[in-house]
């Protein structure tokens, strides 16, 4: 049996009203079901698929990028879990997690990725969003906030990359 991405999950819509980490959490939480609905029902083939020359962006490319960036940010640098490695990021190949697809095992790619989601929501659970650390990156102090304010950020501009890979892959448009 050929193995596809799990099928399309409803999204839960976010609130207009609420409290601020209510808010950023549902706005990040959506963005993140896109992502992977756009993925869903699609074979490993169709997740490898590149864009248009020059380009290398796959779907499989962004679910693994976007594993290594959820681990990045809230587990490696917020949190300093220094035990944490890498999954796909080396100094030698940083671009790895986009351009090593054609071999890589999807299946092992999104549960990877379901299970850096429950790791990172449980790194931000009870913490204040004015918490901060001094990133280890970047030298400065940054705050929770930032954190979630920069990933939807972040996935808003993947969530677009995908809905013109998952187009250009099967036609398939809409949420």
């Amino acid at each position: 049996m050929t193995w596809t991405a799990p099928p399309a999950q409803p999204r839960v819509a976010v609130p207009t009203v609420g409290d601020e980490r209510l808010l950023l959490e549902s706005h990040l939480d959506f963005l993140r079901q896109t992502v992977l609905n756009k993925c869903a029902g699609l074979t490993a083939e169709q997740l490898r698929q590149r864009s248009v020359e020059p380009s290398g962006l796959s779907l499989l490319g962004l679910v693994r990028h976007l594993t290594e960036v959820e681990r990045n940010w809230w587990r490696q640098r917020f949190a300093g879990q220094d035990d944490v490695p890498d999954l796909y990021y080396t100094e030698e190949a940083p671009d790895t997690d986009f351009d090593a697809v054609d071999s890589a095992d999807p299946a092992a790619a999104f549960d990877a990725y379901l299970r850096e989601l429950d790791a990172v929501r449980a790194t931000a659970a009870g913490r204040s969003l004015d918490e901060t650390y001094v990133d280890p990156v970047r030298g400065t102090e940054i705050s929770l906030r930032w954190i979630f304010i920069h990933l939807i950020e972040e996935y808003g501009r993947h969530a677009g990359h995908a809905d013109l890979l998952r187009e250009r892959i099967d036609g398939h448009t809409g949420e």
